[in-house]
C-alpha cells in the first residue's frame, strides 16, 4: 500500500469523535422551591418562567446571538439533595421551541422542600453543564432563592468551584416577605448575593421585593442572560468580581455564613421533643 494511503488510513482510524454542536450559551435555571415560600408563590414563579420564556423579547434576543440558538435546562431546588429536575437540556431556536417549552414548564406542579442549599444547587447545575449535549459559548448558572444558604457546603466554596469552570453566576434574590419561613431570611438577601453568590465577567442580580414584579424580573435577567449583555445600575446590582479570578474584596466584609448561623440559633423550632 502506497505510503500516503497507509497515512490516510491512520487518520481516519484516530480521528477523535466530532464536537458537540455549538451554541451562544448553555443556561442552567436554579428555581427556589424551598418551604419559606407559599404554594402562591410558587405558582406565581413557574408561571413567571413559563412567560418569559416564550417571551416575543427573549426569541428576538436568541435569534440576535451569533448561533441564533440557546441549550437550557432547569431543575428545582431546596435543602441539600433536594433536587427535582423541571426540563432536561433543550435547544431553543424558534418560536415553536419555545412556546413547547413554556407549556412544559406551565404544567410541571412544584414540590416544596425543607432547607435552603444554594451551595447544593450551584453544584448540581455544575454538573448538569458538564452533561449538556451542547457547548455553550457561555456558560451560564442562574439562580433564584428567598434566604442565605443554611445547608451543605459554604456557599463560597460553591461559587468558586463556579469560576474555576469558569462559569458565570447570576442571581434572583426573592425579597418578599408574605412567605411563611421568613424566620430564617434576611432582610439584606441583596447584598448577600452580591457578595456571597453571583460571580464572574458581567455577573449580576435583579432583586424581587414585591411578587408582581417577577415577571418583568425574570424576562429582563433572560434577555441580558442570552446576549451576555452588561446591564446598567440602578436596575440591577452588578458583582463585585468582573473575571473569573478570586472575586474582589468588599470594602465592609460580609459574613457569608450568615444562613448557617442562623439556623444553629433557631434549629430547636424543628428539633424533635
Amino acid at each position: 500500500m502506497r505510503p500516503f494511503l497507509i497515512a490516510l488510513g491512520l487518520a481516519l482510524t484516530f480521528q477523535p469523535a466530532s464536537a458537540r454542536e455549538q451554541v451562544d450559551v448553555t443556561l442552567v435555571l436554579a428555581v427556589d422551591v424551598s418551604r419559606s415560600m407559599s404554594t402562591r408563590e410558587l405558582e406565581i414563579q413557574r408561571d413567571g418562567y413559563a412567560a418569559a420564556l416564550a417571551h416575543p423579547d427573549v426569541i428576538r434576543a436568541i435569534g440576535q446571538g451569533a448561533y441564533g440558538r440557546i441549550a437550557v435546562t432547569m431543575f428545582e431546588w431546596a435543602g441539600r439533595g433536594s433536587v427535582r429536575q423541571v426540563f432536561d437540556w433543550t435547544l431553543l431556536e424558534s418560536s415553536a421551541d419555545a412556546q413547547a417549552l413554556s407549556e412544559q414548564v406551565r404544567q410541571s406542579q412544584p414540590v416544596p422542600q425543607r432547607r435552603t442549599s444554594i451551595s447544593g444547587a450551584i453544584e448540581h447545575a455544575l454538573t448538569r453543564l458538564k452533561a449538556s449535549p451542547w457547548e455553550g459559548f457561555r456558560k451560564v448558572i442562574d439562580i433564584s432563592g428567598d434566604g442565605p444558604n443554611n445547608q451543605g457546603s459554604p456557599v463560597l466554596e460553591a461559587r468558586a468551584k463556579a469560576l474555576g469552570q469558569r462559569v458565570v453566576i447570576n442571581g434572583l434574590p426573592l425579597m418578599t416577605s408574605d412567605g411563611p419561613g421568613g424566620g430564617f431570611n434576611i432582610d439584606d438577601l441583596d447584598a448577600y448575593y452580591t457578595n456571597c453568590v453571583i460571580a464572574g465577567p458581567g455577573s449580576f442580580l435583579v432583586p424581587v421585593t414585591q411578587w408582581d414584579q417577577f415577571p418583568e424580573a425574570i424576562r429582563r435577567k433572560l434577555i441580558l442572560e442570552i446576549g451576555g449583555l452588561v446591564p446598567e445600575q440602578p436596575v440591577v446590582r452588578l458583582a463585585q468580581a468582573f473575571d473569573f479570578g478570586s472575586p474582589r474584596a468588599s470594602s465592609e466584609p460580609y459574613d457569608c455564613l450568615v444562613g448557617e448561623k442562623i439556623w444553629e440559633q433557631r434549629r430547636w423550632i424543628f428539633d424533635e421533643p
